[in-house]
C-alpha cells in the first residue's frame, strides 16, 4: 500500500480470497462426487488435488508479495483462494488418512468460512464494532445479557459430564462475568 493509498481505496481482497476459496471448494466437491473415478496418476503415485491447491497457494502468495498493482492484487488473491478451496476440500483425506467422505471436512470448512468472514468484518469495521461495543458496555442491556449468559452457562456446566461442553459452557461464564464487571466499573467511573 502506497503512502498516499487510503483503506478504503484497496480492493476488498479478502472478501475477493474468501469467493474464490468457496467457489473452488464447491467445484472440488462437486467434480469428485460425480466423477469419483477420475484419478490423475503420475509414476504411480495418485495425485490428490490438494497438491495443485498447495502450487496455486504459494503462486498466489508469491504474486501478492511480489508486485503493487491494484489489479495483480485481486488476481493473485482469486489464486491464493482457489488453492485453499483445493486444499480444502481434502482436509478430511488429509486428516482420517484416506476417507474423503469424513464429515469432518464440512465441520472445518464451515468453521473455516465463519472465523475468516468475521475477522474479515471486524478489521474492515473494527472502530465502528468498537463504538458499538462500548456503547453496549455502557448500557443496561449489557448488564442483563451478561446475567443471561451467566445463568445459562452456569447451568450447563453443572449439568453436562461432556469436556467440550463444560469448557465451551466455562469460556462463556468468563466472558459473561467479564461483561458484567465492565458494566459496574463504567457505571462506577460515570457517577464519580
Amino acid at each position: 500500500m502506497s503512502k498516499t493509498e487510503t483503506k478504503e481505496e484497496r480492493p476488498n481482497l479478502s472478501f475477493v480470497a474468501l469467493s474464490s476459496f468457496i467457489i473452488s471448494f464447491a467445484l472440488a466437491r462437486v467434480f469428485t462426487t460425480l466423477n469419483p473415478d477420475t484419478v490423475l496418476t503420475g509414476g504411480g503415485y495418485h495425485l490428490h488435488h490438494f497438491w495443485f491447491g498447495i502450487l496455486l497457494v504459494v503462486i498466489g502468495g508469491w504474486i501478492g508479495i511480489s508486485y503493487t498493482s491494484e489489479r495483480l492484487d485481486r488476481v493473485a488473491a482469486i489464486i491464493f483462494g482457489a488453492g485453499g478451496g483445493l486444499i480444502g476440500d481434502e482436509v478430511g483425506l488429509l486428516l482420517t488418512f484416506g476417507n474423503y467422505r469424513t464429515d469432518i471436512t464440512y465441520t472445518l470448512i464451515v468453521a473455516f468460512v465463519a472465523v475468516v468472514s468475521i475477522l474479515s468484518l471486524f478489521f474492515r469495521y473494527s472502530e465502528k464494532i468498537r463504538a458499538e461495543f462500548a456503547e453496549f458496555i455502557s448500557s443496561n442491556i449489557s448488564l442483563y445479557f451478561g446475567v443471561f449468559l451467566a445463568s445459562v452457562s452456569a447451568a450447563f456446566i453443572l449439568e453436562s459430564e461432556d469436556r467440550r461442553i463444560i469448557g465451551f459452557s466455562s469460556a462463556s461464564e468468563i466472558v459473561a462475568l467479564i461483561i458484567i464487571i465492565s458494566y459496574f466499573i463504567r457505571k462506577s467511573r460515570k457517577t464519580l
